[in-house]
């Protein structure tokens, strides 16, 4: 199948053609024209002499004949012996032999992994499908879900890294050497409003348990500023600060519910995860910074724009404090 900015497109196709057939071009050249071998050229233009115009167009991969595919009957037979009998592949292999009918083992299993019942957990004591379709995690009103996470990134020492320099350069080397020259880490914690998508970052030093603690506190009175005065749940991963008992306890003491999502399933936090995508595409990356105080103001900036001017799908492309509660002044000191 082929893309809109592919060279053989049908009409890419028709064009390669009418250079040897129309213009007299020779295979050989066409093919390296168009940057293809001399066999796909002969290819189109025998389809075109064959069938015209029509026959540039993809063909169906699929064989119009599979001699080894497993009878509809027999598949019928599996599924029925699986959800009524709760048989397992190996069993229903040996009634399939004891009938004669020639299939593997194997194939039991993959036709039992097709139809979505190789587990006996995923159905019911009637042999109906018990797993229930993965449902959208939404909010329903501004502070219902907020999502916190943590986004570790290296320092950038004085002068600029190797993004900056180059890398291996000798400015990027002469950067992490000397007395004190070790660059470390930032750790940006980040809130977001999952009905709103109003977002608040920080860039910090560390990621322990009263570091978060206070960025809660402060990103607590950053919404309550927007007019999102009760946070009903707050969302978090399994790190090691927010497993803490402090910032359990200051969670439910500050907001409603503290919520961790299934270990290893970040698509659960889906929201902070996009807003830390975004944050490493348009600012962390996007450009190189001459020291590390240089990329936290464009962060900070970057911030604001998100929340006050950047469209945002989830918000019918509308920045997201137009879906907050109460209006806050956008007006930054400086943009430099």
């Amino acid at each position: 199948m082929t893309h809109v900015n592919a060279p053989l497109t049908p009409t890419g196709r028709l064009r390669m053609v009418l250079r040897h057939l129309d213009d007299g071009i020779p295979k050989a050249h066409v093919a390296a024209e168009f940057r293809v071998s001399r066999p796909t050229v002969a290819t189109w233009v025998a389809r075109y002499l064959e069938s015209g115009e029509a026959g540039l167009t993809d063909r169906p991969s699929t064989p119009r004949h599979s001699s080894t595919r497993t009878p509809a009957a027999v598949v019928d037979l599996i599924e029925t012996l699986r959800r009524g009998r709760k048989w397992s592949a190996r069993r229903i292999h040996r009634h399939l032999a004891d009938r004669a009918v020639a299939i593997s083992l194997r194939t039991v299993g993959r036709w039992l992994h097709r139809l979505g019942i190789s587990r006996l957990r995923d159905l019911t004591p009637a042999g109906e499908n018990s797993r229930r379709a993965p449902g959208r995690i939404r909010a329903a009103w501004p502070g219902h879900m907020v999502h916190l996470d943590v986004k570790k990134v290296g320092k950038i020492p004085d002068g600029g890294g190797w993004r900056a320099h180059g890398r291996g350069s000798t400015a990027a080397k002469a950067a992490k050497r000397g007395p004190g020259a070790k660059v470390g880490y930032t750790y940006l914690h980040s809130a977001v409003d999952g009905f709103s998508r109003l977002a608040y970052t920080e860039a910090l030093d560390d990621e322990k348990a009263v570091t978060t603690i206070g960025f809660f506190c402060r990103a607590r009175a950053f919404f309550a500023a927007h007019g999102i005065r009760r946070l009903h749940r707050v969302v978090t991963d399994n790190g090691a600060n927010y497993r803490a008992r402090d910032f359990t306890r200051c969670v439910e003491a500050l907001a409603g519910r503290h919520q961790r999502i299934k270990p290893y399933t970040p698509r659960h936090n889906g929201k902070v995860e996009r807003y830390n995508r975004l944050l490493a595409d348009e600012v962390l990356y996007a450009r190189p910074y001459s020291s590390e105080q240089a990329r936290r103001d464009a962060i900070g900036v970057w911030v604001n724009h998100f929340n006050y001017h950047r469209p945002h799908t989830a918000c019918g492309d509308h920045p997201p404090a137009s879906r907050v509660p109460a209006p806050a002044n956008n007006v930054m000191p400086s943009y430099t």
